[in-house]
């Protein structure tokens, strides 16, 4: 059985829900509310001052994740030799955090760009009008479909980390442990 890493698992947890929470409300209420501006050649604008002012946060989530997570496996090597479903759980969960830090950082280049647009007429952010240009219209559209798939890899991520805590409890650990003295 590890023993406790309550740091790391706190810097782990605590920072991917951030990650994951602060997405989902940038998606689901921030963008809306710029949507709610009465003023169409604002709402680009104010959809970004709200993004700008969530990206440091969303930076310190994901490096306290991935400290948390590096933590997390220096701490349970022994449990992850020997339990193939550990490292198997593992390596999903390092190959979606970096898919996740690569949404991410394609969603804020997205939203750059149109922030760069400035006053152009939108219906919302992700959302053009008819007399909305080209170029904004493009980036929105792929905004559109980026706002969902960060919070959507970080809630597997999220589920993936239960499953793991689940993988350390007693009778999932001694399970590694029973195959390695009957193979032996």
């Amino acid at each position: 059985m590890s023993s406790r890493n309550t740091l790391v698992r706190s810097f782990h947890d605590v920072g991917l829900a951030a990650w994951f929470g602060g997405s989902l409300m940038g998606a689901v209420g921030l963008n809306s509310a710029a949507a709610s501006v009465s003023n169409p050649r604002e709402r680009l604008a104010v959809a970004s001052v709200g993004w700008k002012h969530w990206s440091p946060v969303q930076f310190a989530a994901m490096i306290a994740h991935g400290i948390g997570g590096v933590g997390l496996i220096l701490g349970n090597t022994e449990r992850l030799a020997a339990q193939q479903e550990g490292r198997v759980n593992t390596g999903v969960k390092a190959a979606l955090t970096l898919a996740a830090i690569g949404t991410s950082i394609y969603s804020g280049i997205l939203g750059t760009r149109m922030a760069a647009g400035g006053d152009e007429p939108v219906e919302g952010t992700t959302e053009p009008t008819g007399v909305t240009s080209d170029e904004v219209a493009s980036v929105q559209s792929q905004q559109r479909i980026m706002q969902w798939v960060t919070p959507a890899i970080t809630l597997i991520l999220i589920v993936l980390a239960a499953q793991q805590g689940e993988q350390q409890r007693p009778v999932a650990s001694s399970g590694g442990w029973l195959q390695r003295l009957i193979q032996r």
